[in-house]
């Protein structure tokens, strides 16, 4: 696709998202990169633009340059903003009681430890919707190993080969996916159980697939 196409596709998305504040938003694009520029008032602005323009067909990478700069009325002190982040915070039962929030200038640190891949994301997508938060820096660790319950996963499933697959962790929740597998359906699969184990937090995905094994 040109960059000019990808660049008019990508506006185009922007503005047909009600949650995107397209107006405020610059758009270029080079080689499947699409570059967004401008200011947003909050940060769920800014990342409802990154997802709309992602999903854009051709878009490869998105930079995603908008700064947020909070309007006066949302501005707060940095224990207020700790307060109201961690009152969200209790309020979404994803979110364990153990996830702990610091803010310093409208910047939100979320600490502590979680045993799911998916109460990181809910803690900081129940943050990024907090009245003056201008961005979020997620630390919460995951507290339980992953390479077995993965193996595991992988045997129950019957569209994984499981013996043609390889794990890897490290402690930093990162787990390394290798092998080979004969369909993207079991790819997908394989995904999916590795995203679902405790203590997930990155996969880099190695499995090749090749359909005529």
């Amino acid at each position: 696709m040109r960059d000019d196409d990808l660049w008019r596709h990508v506006a185009a998305e922007l503005s047909w998202d009600p949650q995107v504040d397209s107006d405020a938003i610059e758009v270029s694009a080079a080689d499947g990169t699409v570059t967004l520029r401008g200011t947003v008032a909050t940060l769920r602005l800014k990342q409802a633009g990154g997802r709309a323009a992602a999903r854009v067909r051709g878009v490869t990478r998105v930079a995603n340059e908008l700064r947020v700069q909070i309007p006066d009325r949302d501005r707060r002190d940095d224990e207020d903003l700790r307060g109201d982040v961690l009152e969200a915070l209790m309020l979404d039962v994803s979110v364990p009681m153990t996830v702990d929030a610091q803010a310093r200038d409208g910047f939100v640190t979320l600490t502590g430890t979680a045993h799911w891949h998916y109460q990181r994301e809910a803690a900081e997508l129940r943050t990024a919707n907090v009245p003056g938060v201008a961005g979020i820096d997620n630390t919460i660790s995951l507290a339980r190993e992953a390479r077995e319950a993965i193996r595991a996963a992988f045997r129950r499933d019957a569209a994984i080969e499981a013996d043609g697959l390889s794990v890897d962790t490290s402690s930093d929740g990162l787990v390394i996916l290798s092998g080979m597998v004969s369909s993207w359906a079991a790819h997908d699969h394989a995904l999916a159980a590795t995203w679902s184990a405790p203590g997930v937090i990155q996969v880099d995905d190695r499995i090749r697939v090749e359909s005529g094994r």
